[in-house]
């Protein structure tokens, strides 16, 4: 199999999501990237169109669609609007991943049928402001009370933590063990103590939500404890393996419009009497960024491929984000440096592709977590 090549109803799916970025999601985004406004209308187009459960199995109201194709959808979505391709990522990659291989018949009923529709949107809560990359260090607890447990601590950098319906949240259940010691809870927005902090000010993706989540005496019904007491940690690792190839796929779609948006400025842009486009020195920025585009989409379809042939794509995965978000980076950069002032400016867009591009190298694990990751398999 050549996974280069896209079928019939991969291309047709990358055209609707191309379509709707450009038709719909392009008109006012530098208005809502500048003004932190959630794409309320967009995303439930997103949901009617099916992107906010793609991966999901169709008995749960899903797309039923392979990884690669989510993969193609994601980075058309981002290369017009990252805040949407980042809500998009999470609902899919994460929450209703995790409870459709995690979660029992019950909670998929309840929970990931919803999801799967956009009808519900969720949100990941893992990290805590004392954690950092070291997710196991974790103070929030969940204490067994009859048939609930009682959730009291503090969850911050919740993408989606204020406009979600349901949030993943991980919990010590046993002090004293590690990572041993975290479970999985489903817990519902308006629950009696849950709280959503102020939306972070952000440097990128400014039009999705990140807040804080404060969890004073919630009770959650032990039916939502996903699998057993002490699973939570190797959940969570499983399930941002998946995470991340999403991230690889939003990065790309910044560097592919790092990329457009040079290749016409730079034919446009006349400097001493011709194209800019004609001297070899942004000729050879434009043929970088486009070779490792082609090569970062190569690795992120290469990790995607093997997730969907249920062979170990952890490693790949990795790889894929931090070569992708690197991509990102460099391209957003260089399209910025091509655009001279004009790039510097918000009315053009190009500085939102850069400040979008650095939160790639850093959410879902950062680029020297990835280091480790794929250090430590090649060193078994």
């Amino acid at each position: 199999m050549c996974i280069r090549d896209r079928s019939e109803e991969q291309e047709l799916l990358r055209q609707t999501a191309k379509g709707f970025a450009n038709n719909e999601l392009k008109n006012d985004v530098i208005y809502r990237d500048q003004n932190k406004i959630w794409p309320t209308e967009h995303i439930k187009k997103m949901s009617e169109l099916g992107f906010l459960g793609m991966m999901a199995n169709p008995k749960w109201n899903g797309g039923g669609m392979d990884t690669i194709s989510y993969a193609i959808a994601m980075e058309e979505i981002s290369a017009v609007d990252a805040s949407a391709g980042v809500i998009m990522s999470v609902n899919n990659s994460l929450v209703c991943y995790l409870i459709e291989y995690f979660g029992n018949d019950f909670q998929k009923e309840k929970y990931l049928s919803q999801l799967s529709t956009g009808r519900k949107l969720g949100a990941f809560s893992l990290s805590e402001p004392q954690s950092g990359s070291d997710a196991s260090n974790m103070i929030t607890t969940a204490v067994k009370d009859g048939d609930s447990y009682i959730l009291n601590g503090t969850k911050n950098w919740v993408t989606n933590g204020i406009n979600s319906d349901v949030v993943l949240v991980f919990a010590l259940t046993t002090k004293g063990i590690g990572h041993k010691g975290i479970s999985c809870f489903i817990v519902e927005k308006g629950s009696p103590g849950f709280e959503c902090g102020k939306a972070e000010d952000k440097l990128g993706i400014r039009a999705s939500d990140t807040c804080e989540l404060y969890f004073d005496n919630v009770k959650v019904s032990s039916k939502n404890l996903i699998r057993k007491e002490g699973e939570g940690f190797k959940i969570a690792l499983a399930t941002l393996d998946g995470g991340r190839i999403g991230i690889a796929a939003q990065a790309l779609g910044i560097a592919k419009a790092s990329l457009d948006a040079t290749l016409v400025y730079s034919k446009e842009r006349e400097q001493f009497g011709k194209p800019i486009s004609s001297n070899q020195a942004i000729q050879f920025k434009i043929a970088d960024m486009a070779m490792e585009i082609e090569a970062a989409r190569l690795l992120t379809w290469k990790a995607a491929w093997l997730k969907d042939n249920k062979q170990n794509f952890s490693s790949l995965a990795s790889m894929a984000k931090v070569y992708a978000s690197e991509v990102a980076m460099r391209a957003s950069t260089q399209c910025v440096q091509v655009h001279g002032g004009y790039g510097f400016i918000q009315e053009t867009g190009v500085e939102r592709l850069m400040r979008d591009a650095k939160i790639t190298q850093i959410y879902e694990g950062t680029s020297e977590i990835q280091r480790v990751v794929i250090a430590r398999s090649l060193l078994k």
